[in-house]
């Protein structure tokens, strides 16, 4: 009987193969492995709102950030966002209210050009963390890596109103690596400080850096030879960008596709081609900031901003036309060469010719100090014949910014819905004198200068004179 049933199981097993080779072939389908997806987001913000209650400021003077003025006005925060704006808004009983007379509120400044952190103080060696320069293109890397969140200098911009900032690698390569926008609130680690969901930034370089770090250590040595290593690194890109295209078409037409290898290099520049992550390009001469627009259209990308920018006064309206801002300084010119034909004018130029224009710091001290900055600007305008009113002229701040950082349906104005990143200042903001007197991020109280007992102070500062800037 054992005989007869083994007989029986094997026979029924031929006759069961035979019917799957005839329905399938002379073999079994493969399964297809699991589909590779590259994550475009390793390490996502962790940050949270510092505790807030409601508040109203009212009767005060505000530049709203998108170019409105308006006197005697209050302005309501609520749950982390500006709840109203008006000279009529009642406050509930469990509203507390400021008094905002006499005093201006804006919304709070934006950096894009910062290396707190990268470049942290202590200025010592062991902090120079901003440049990898071991080869012209390390777009693999993130500034985010190197950020010391204890650097006392995130405190002091926020004593001078910047309540977000784009910190960027340094400009000795082609391409440096990618910047991060940040809340500037400092916590224990970097994630906790991400502005949640801001596209990331590609620091890049043109002219004198690259040449003078690279020329005797195999190029490029040359301006063509900076151009012709942007264009490899964008050839190559495509070329990667083809390959993950052709292996997502292949497997979802059931193919037995295998993924390519990944490069990390390679994924920063797709991203940037893919239009997930913008560039923000260091650079001088009104001359290479068009090579770099002709690049630019070669291969299909956006330049978001040009940064330094000392000579965009002379092709301001083709960055007008190409959607372009340039991030500059208010008077600094004629350190290097190619910074020898900036001009004070420059900003309200830019500005003039309807580009989008910023006022950026590049500095761990002008960033505690941009609203004055900005002023000089508008005034250096005013006198060649420029009249941009003070509202305006705060748009170099804010708004502008903030456009430029892909984050201005968040921040970056003083409109019903936005978050309420907002600073009160002691007087008008384009005064020498004026001060930050109190600075709103998400509505919670990241600085008040009337209770420096708050003031927050780095590890590095503790026990030291200049402790937290409390003498």
């Amino acid at each position: 009987m054992k005989t007869l049933n083994k007989a029986l199981f094997t026979g029924l097993s031929l006759v069961a193969a035979a019917t799957l080779v005839g329905c399938g072939g002379s073999e079994a389908k493969k399964a297809q492995a699991p589909f590779v997806e590259i994550n475009k987001d390793p390490y996502p913000s962790t940050y949270k709102a510092l505790p807030s209650v409601a508040t109203l400021i009212t009767n005060a003077n505000v530049y709203d950030g998108i170019g409105g003025f308006f006197e005697n006005t209050s302005v309501l925060l609520a749950d982390g966002k500006i709840k109203a704006i008006g000279n009529s808004i009642k406050a509930a009983d469990d509203v507390k209210v400021v008094d905002g007379k006499g005093k201006w509120i804006t919304p709070g400044i934006i950096d894009v050009h910062s290396h707190l952190g990268v470049y942290a103080t202590p200025d010592t060696g062991s902090h120079s963390d901003g440049n990898e320069m071991v080869k012209p293109v390390t777009a693999a890397v993130w500034a985010e890596h190197s950020i010391l969140v204890q650097d006392p200098g995130f405190r002091r911009a926020l004593a001078g109103g910047v309540t977000s900032m784009q910190i960027l690698p340094g400009s000795g390569n082609l391409i440096g690596g990618r910047g991060v926008t940040v809340k500037n609130l400092p916590n224990r680690v970097i994630q906790d400080m991400k502005f949640p969901d801001a596209p990331y930034g590609l620091k890049m370089a043109c002219g004198e850096n690259p040449k003078r770090v690279y020329g005797k250590k195999g190029g490029p040595m040359t301006r063509m030879g900076n151009v012709a290593g942007y264009r490899q690194a964008w050839a190559d890109a495509e070329n990667y960008q083809r390959s993950w295209d052709k292996y997502k078409a292949d497997y979802e037409a059931g193919k037995d596709a295998k993924a390519p290898k990944r490069d990390l290099n390679l994924d920063t520049l797709a991203g940037v081609l893919r239009g997930d992550i913008l560039v923000h390009m260091h650079c001088y001469r009104a001359d290479d900031m068009g090579t770099m627009i002709d690049v630019m259209k070669e291969f299909n990308y956006q330049i978001a901003s040009f940064q330094h920018a000392v000579e965009s006064y002379k092709i301001a309206d083709k960055l007008a036309e190409n959607n372009i801002c340039s991030a500059m300084w208010a008077d600094w010119w004629g350190f290097k060469m190619e910074a020898y034909d900036g001009i004070r004018e420059n900003i309200p130029m830019v500005a003039n010719a309807k580009a989008c224009a910023i006022v950026h710091s590049d500095s761990d001290q002008g960033i505690q100090r941009l609203n004055q900055e900005a002023a000089k600007a508008l005034s250096d305008g005013q006198r060649a014949g420029i009249d941009f009113s003070k509202a305006d002229a705060w748009t170099w701040l804010t708004a502008n910014p903030a456009k430029s950082l892909g984050i201005f349906e968040q921040t970056g104005s003083i409109e019903v819905g936005k978050n309420a990143d907002v600073v009160m200042w002691s007087s008008e903001p384009f005064s020498t004198y004026s001060q930050a007197e109190m600075v709103f991020i998400d509505g919670g109280v990241a600085f008040d200068r009337n209770k420096p007992e708050t003031w927050a102070v780095s590890d590095y500062e503790l026990g030291q004179v200049a402790e937290g800037d409390h003498k």
